[in-house]
């Protein structure tokens, strides 16, 4: 908190929320401990978590600086890569051929979009909010637009994240691969943006923390940090988040929708993980390495922030609940912890993998809650269809 709480309570209520998001933000930022870290971060988080640039209804520029590599040679020279590339081109499908005619009510309880269970309304009551049923289904509909709506919004970062690292990566399989990534991302922004419009009648603004890292990832010119941003963290955790909806939800054409798009997400990650295991382990230095190692945990913990939901908490509780009781709320929402384990499962062993999990850096995961992934499965030993299967049988 950046003002005393006896202070702040006297101020007008928007003020009262800016300071408080200031102060998240500043708490963020303030552990970071890397100045070439900070560096990266800051002026996105600037731009992100302070200026809002993502809620201020008009386009964003962000200056993108980095060098596109040719290679007039053409040559083949990554196998494991040009296997996955075969894959992807045998895997293309079209959101068009999606059951689009199905009827879809977010408010109906018989075919829940986001069933109940996810979210603790006993907890509410406690609180002293009691929702009616039908306010409750129009709650979890507010909640799981909000959540399509951010992965909506990850999907276009990662739609022109792909377009640069295919320009940028030094390798030529690499390139061949990435043209069919961003084929892929844009897929995915077609059919994610069309069931929002069409059947949730929903779109929230890209929450502060995941427009902080796509603007950091834009804007940094070494393509080695756009694949750890992109394709590592953040199709990494989309990945996790994804398999928690499509093992919760009973909705069938958001079912099918996320199965498809998992099987292109678990190609992207794969992909992330051939091009920098040897990279991060074999070209870096020790203190560049170190310092990847350390932007990595600190976009941990934006990604464990973006599932806060303030947006969603303005709609709703904004002068009946602070913003730290939200937090504590939302923190133990069961849903909410089910996305967290599922999308840290998913990333923290690559991590592992690509050399950036070291015995230094491990303690401070271990700090936030996060060591109990330590020894999972990487992107490369774990395919896609496997992943369905354990979620199917899960759900």
């Amino acid at each position: 908190m950046i003002v005393p709480s006896r202070i702040l309570d006297i101020l007008p209520r928007p003020v009262q929320r800016q300071l408080e998001a200031y102060g998240d933000a500043i708490s963020v930022f303030s552990e970071i401990r890397d100045p070439r870290v900070l560096r990266a971060l800051g002026p996105s988080g600037v731009r992100g978590l302070l200026l809002q640039r993502g809620k201020q209804g008009v386009p964003t520029q962000m200056k993108a600086s980095h060098s596109a590599h040719f290679d007039w040679r053409y040559p083949s020279d990554m196998p494991e890569m040009h296997l996955l590339y075969e894959r992807a081109k045998a895997n293309q499908w079209n959101g068009s051929d999606l059951p689009w005619h199905t009827s879809v009510d977010p408010l109906n309880p018989e075919v829940p979009v986001l069933p109940s269970r996810f979210v603790d309304f006993d907890g509410l009551r406690s609180r002293g909010i009691r929702f009616s049923k039908e306010e409750e289904q129009r709650f979890l509909h507010s909640l799981v637009s909000w959540m399509l709506s951010q992965f909506l919004h990850g999907e276009q970062g990662a739609l022109f994240a792909a377009a640069q690292v295919t320009e940028a990566v030094q390798f030529f399989d690499g390139k061949l691969y990435g043209s069919t990534q961003v084929m892929d991302e844009g897929r995915h922004v077609e059919v994610f943006h069309r069931y929002l419009d069409e059947k949730m009648g929903r779109l929230y603004q890209v929450n502060d923390n995941l427009f902080t890292i796509i603007d950091s990832l834009m804007t940094d010119s070494r393509w080695d940090m756009k694949f750890l941003g992109m394709q590592i963290m953040v199709e990494g955790l989309a990945l996790g988040a994804f398999g928690t909806l499509y093992q919760l939800t009973q909705e069938p054409l958001l079912k099918q929708l996320l199965r498809n798009v998992i099987q292109d997400e678990a190609r992207h990650v794969h992909y992330g993980v051939l091009a920098l295991r040897e990279h991060v382990t074999k070209e870096l230095s020790e203190s560049e390495r170190r310092e990847r190692e350390d932007w990595a945990f600190e976009v941990a913990l934006l990604m464990r922030n973006r599932f806060m939901a303030f947006e969603v908490y303005e709609e709703w509780f904004e002068g009946t609940m602070t913003r730290e009781q939200w937090k504590a709320f939302v923190t133990e929402v069961p849903g909410m912890q089910l996305f967290r384990q599922v999308m840290f499962t998913r990333l923290v062993p690559n991590l592992r993998e690509i050399g950036l999990l070291s015995p230094r850096i491990m303690p401070h995961y271990e700090r936030v809650g996060l060591s109990r992934y330590f020894d999972g499965r990487s992107a490369d030993k774990l395919s896609a269809e496997d992943m369905l299967k354990d979620l199917d049988f899960a759900a």
